[in-house]
């Protein structure tokens, strides 16, 4: 969700940088051609009296004309440039200005620099960078193939183009932002890998070596360096710091690096995207780095272990039932066993027997799994008595607690068999966990999910229980009686959210105070117009016969509109097929919102999930409203995540 936030903010930032300048800083005209930026007459590089090692770039243009500086030290737009040199060699500086037409560079000078001077080595970022004169130090990438980031909280930020050292802002007024994603609620960044290393020097000069691991048209890379520690940037030549390979077609220079941050175990390395070559907004991508010692000295620190999904605040009213003081489980038939990692994550994608018949080694006993069954019939806020029923039909009687980690904590030792080598048991201290619930629309658990924590490995072995019982025989009843006569206009304090694909719909960053009148955090997709168009706008169903009608209204392009659709229900798949585009925010900020569910991954480009968000169910609409879904983004439409968009409608007296 995030990347949607920097993609809209950059966006808008990047144009307004680009697209709007103050008078007194007008542009030339669109006449200034090559051939009259020459050495001499449009500049000027001087070496310094004392030290030849300094050297002077100076603009002789006229002052309405912006400066623009390709020097051994990078990119500077100032009129007058000090570069300190401390190598030997011969260097290259292109001079340009910014005109109306855009920007014109004339050809490439050199400027020779005759002897070392190694007081210019000497600065402390220097040392810090390449461990000081005759060393060298080695970067790693702050990700590794285990997703780890050790320093910083992930590999990538982003800043606005007019951040600089320490993420100042650079110009008043400029376009100065920044957003500093954790790795662990944005894996959407990039995939975790080796990414290599890069190697900076100065052994006789400045040397750097980058290994790139996992970006194969570049592979390793040796070239030059050199850093302006007056300016705070680096010039790479040959070369270019570790990167994504997501990411490696939208610079124009990766050699052009501002440093954001340089200590002696951290570094972070900016380089600009460019908004023609990536579809999104200018901005400055900083790359994490730690040194090698960090790298190799660094120790996890003590970590919680993860705990699984289920949080229920009364888990004995779950295993039995609010309403009465028992409940039947029955064994998944079809998906009776699975493992999962401590943070409840499946470790094997089985949905049904043929997903277990086709790894050949995962036993799958039809008959036996349809004898397992487990009651509960509740006798205190924690505490009961349960049933088992084996896979043969024998059954295993006690009494069990549930503690305040949702472990059932049995009165023995249990364990039978399910199928082949797989059996049911529990811990050596007669625990099993509740690991996962999936809910019905109205809150209802139609799985639960009982694990054992293995003592060695860090995992759970997981089995899925069913309530007993008929299923209804008109299921899409419930929904209509829960829908019909009721009006719902789009909530503008709780507009919209971003969650996990179905059937979990995990996450969401916005809340119930993000929108409301605040105009300025999210102008991407919220501001006054918006608003307005979300007040005008109603979904009101209603039922003719048996079909669920809806009726929408709104303001659309400043006019009054109206249209009555269809909705046909699923209610296994908790969807809601609606035949006509939804509410349309064209002319506004929003725009861009789905008024349909194009990168659908079920039937129909009408499909709108009912998701449970908020606390939010069927059975609670009248107070808490409902969220409708669609999906944003798609591995299979070819994103880079799987994510869907959902907008909050709240119910009208």
């Amino acid at each position: 969700m995030n990347k949607i936030i920097k993609i809209f903010f950059t966006f808008v930032l990047g144009v307004f940088a680009f697209s709007c300048s103050p008078d007194e800083n007008m542009l030339g005209d669109v006449d200034v051609n090559a051939n009259e930026l020459v050495e001499g007459i449009a500049f000027k590089i001087e070496h310094d009296a004392v030290n030849p090692n300094i050297i002077y770039l100076t603009s002789l243009m006229d002052k309405k004309y912006q400066p623009l500086w390709d020097h051994p030290q990078g990119r500077s737009q100032s009129e007058v440039v000090t570069l300190k040199m401390p190598f030997p060699g011969t260097y290259t500086v292109k001079f340009g200005v910014q005109t109306r037409g855009g920007a014109v560079y004339g050809e490439p000078v050199t400027f020779t620099i005759a002897e070392l001077f190694p007081d210019f080595v000497s600065h402390p970022m220097w040392t810090m960078l390449s461990g000081g004169k005759g060393e060298e130090k080695t970067w790693y990438f702050d990700l590794d193939a285990n997703a780890v980031s050790r320093y910083f909280a992930g590999p990538l930020y982003f800043y606005g183009t007019d951040n600089g050292w320490q993420g100042a802002c650079m110009e008043e007024g400029g376009d100065c932002w920044n957003w500093n994603p954790d790795y662990k609620g944005n894996t959407w960044l990039m995939s975790p890998a080796d990414f290599g290393s890069i190697t900076f020097d100065l052994k006789g000069a400045a040397n750097v070596k980058a290994i790139h691991n996992t970006i194969p048209t570049r592979g390793t890379e040796t070239g030059s360096y050199m850093i302006n520690t007056d300016e705070h940037t680096m010039r790479l030549t040959d070369a270019s710091p570790l990167h994504d390979i997501g990411r490696d077609g939208v610079v124009v220079d990766w050699g052009n690096i501002k440093i954001m941050s340089l200590t002696d175990d951290f570094m972070q390395l900016a380089v600009l995207r460019d908004p023609a070559l990536s579809g999104e907004g200018a901005c400055l991508l900083v790359y994490n780095f730690i040194s090698k010692d960090y790298y190799d000295n660094w120790v996890a620190p003590n970590q919680p272990e993860p705990e699984p999904p289920y949080d229920g605040d009364d888990a004995n009213g779950d295993l039995t039932t609010s309403t009465s003081t028992s409940k039947v489980w029955g064994m998944s038939l079809n998906t009776p066993y699975n493992w999962t990692s401590l943070g409840g994550d499946f470790l094997n994608n089985w949905t049904k027997p043929e997903d277990y018949i086709a790894t050949g080694w995962a036993p799958y006993d039809a008959a036996m799994i349809s004898n397992i069954s487990l009651s509960f019939d509740k006798t205190g806020a924690s505490a009961g008595t349960y049933k088992f029923t084996d896979g043969s039909g024998n059954p295993i009687t006690g009494s069990y607690t549930v503690d305040d980690k949702n472990n059932v904590v049995f009165d023995k030792s249990i364990s039978f068999t399910v199928s082949g080598w797989v059996s049911l048991g529990t811990t050596d201290e007669n625990k099993l966990r509740i690991i996962r619930t999936v809910t019905d629309p109205f809150g209802t658990i139609t799985h639960l999910w009982l694990g054992k924590r293995d003592p060695v490995k860090s995992e759970y072995m997981v089995y899925c229980f069913e309530p007993k019982g008929a299923a209804p025989p008109d299921p899409t009843l419930a929904w209509k009686n829960a829908l019909a006569g009721k009006t719902f206009k789009p909530d503008v304090n709780w507009f919209i959210d971003w969650v996990n694909f179905p059937p979990d719909f995990t996450g969401g960053w916005t809340s119930a105070s993000t929108f409301g009148n605040d105009f300025t955090s999210n102008t991407w997709v919220w501001d006054a117009n918006v608003k307005a168009v979300a007040e005008s706008a109603s979904l009101k169903f209603r039922l003719e016969g048996n079909d669920l009608k809806v009726d929408l209204a709104q303001t659309k392009n400043g006019s009054p509109y109206s249209v009555t659709g269809t909705v046909v229900i699923d209610p296994t798949n908790k969807i809601l097929n609606i035949n006509i585009p939804l509410i349309d925010y064209a002319g506004t900020a929003a725009s861009w919102l789905n008024t349909s569910n194009p990168k659908h991954i079920s039937a129909s480009a009408n499909d709108w999930y009912f998701v449970s968000h908020g606390g939010s169910t069927l059975g609670n609409i009248d107070t808490n409203g409902l969220w409708l879904g669609v999906v944003s983004n798609s591995i299979a439409a070819g994103d880079t995540k799987d994510e869907v968009l959902i907008f909050h409608y709240v119910k009208q007296p």
